[in-house]
């Protein structure tokens, strides 16, 4: 398949059969958090060796009409906190965001703190659908006995938690599959969805996909010529791609992306899966693990409107 430009986005789902795309990887938040994401991408020459431009680089209102023309019928509002103290007003911001964008699904983080069990309770009781950890950023061990109940509740609800627990694209003190797999020996029924399919642990966190039946992965900035230069996906795991093809999901990290949204897409091609495997990637998984309704339910908008 010849790549994807952006202008060619809705012939890609189109052509697949599908009503739009899911995406279970995109980065919406207070506009004084973003702008300090931004920075430091601005500066991770100086720590990865190499650029990293925001090609989605606009004001919320425009960035949500982008994902809309390229047919992304759902989509999330990534947030992490990196201190205590952070997630409630996060969470906050998130469920007003959620509230006045309706084709956002409503996204909730926490933070391993006093108090952490309440605030995913009444993050679950407000209606999140998805939650986000972030091990990096965060620097915080997930086996902390503060998290314990949270991914209780969590497995207990059946609600995803999207989580970088990988090494990539600098390694934490808690990243790797050891710490976040010791979680799932707790709690192995825990909707872990592992972000960026674990990069560059590939085949450890593939592992773990292939023990815990809840365990997802998703496909943000994998295979993308950018990961591929530094991190590359082992050809022989690809078979694993096939077997995993009910539980891998696709995910963008929109818009901190340092190429065009079409790559992604393309990428995917280059893999040598079916069209079923596309299919279940980009839209069908994601529907089935978050609950997004049928176009014309009246649940989210159409893909494409504006």
């Amino acid at each position: 398949m010849s790549p994807v430009r952006d202008d060619e986005i809705t012939g890609f789902w189109r052509g697949l059969g599908l009503p739009g795309l899911i995406d279970v990887h995109t980065h919406f938040m207070p506009e004084r958090v973003l702008t300090k994401v931004w920075s430091y991408f601005d500066a991770a020459g100086e720590q990865l060796g190499r650029a990293w431009p925001i090609t989605y680089r606009d004001a919320e209102d425009a960035r949500v009409r982008t994902l809309r023309s390229f047919g992304v019928r759902a989509f999330t509002s990534m947030i992490y906190p990196h201190k205590p103290g952070m997630a409630d007003w996060l969470n906050a911001w998130a469920a007003d965001f959620a509230a006045r964008t309706p084709d956002c699904l409503h996204t909730a983080t926490f933070f391993p703190e006093p108090g952490a069990v309440r605030s995913v309770r009444a993050a679950l009781d407000a209606g999140a659908r998805i939650f986000k950890a972030h091990l990096q950023v965060g620097a915080y061990d997930p086996r902390d006995p503060l998290l314990d109940g949270v991914w209780g509740l969590l497995a207990e609800a059946g609600v995803p938690v999207v989580t970088h627990c990988g090494s990539g694209p600098l390694p934490g003190r808690f990243t790797g599959p050891e710490p976040i797999g010791r979680v799932l020996v707790r709690h192995p029924g825990l909707r872990l969805v592992v972000a960026h399919m674990g990069v560059p642990e590939y085949g450890a966190f593939l592992d773990l996909a292939e023990r815990y039946p809840e365990v997802h992965l998703d496909t943000t900035m994998v295979f993308t010529d950018f990961i591929e230069d530094v991190a590359p996906f082992p050809a022989g795991e690809r078979p694993r791609l096939a077997a995993l093809g009910d539980r891998i999901l696709f995910g963008s990290d929109f818009p901190n992306i340092p190429y065009g949204y079409g790559h992604a897409l393309t990428a995917l091609t280059r893999l040598g899966q079916d069209e079923d495997w596309l299919r279940a990637v980009c839209h069908d998984n994601a529907a089935r693990l978050l609950g997004v309704p049928d176009p014309g339910s009246g649940g989210l908008p159409p893909a494409g409107s504006p």
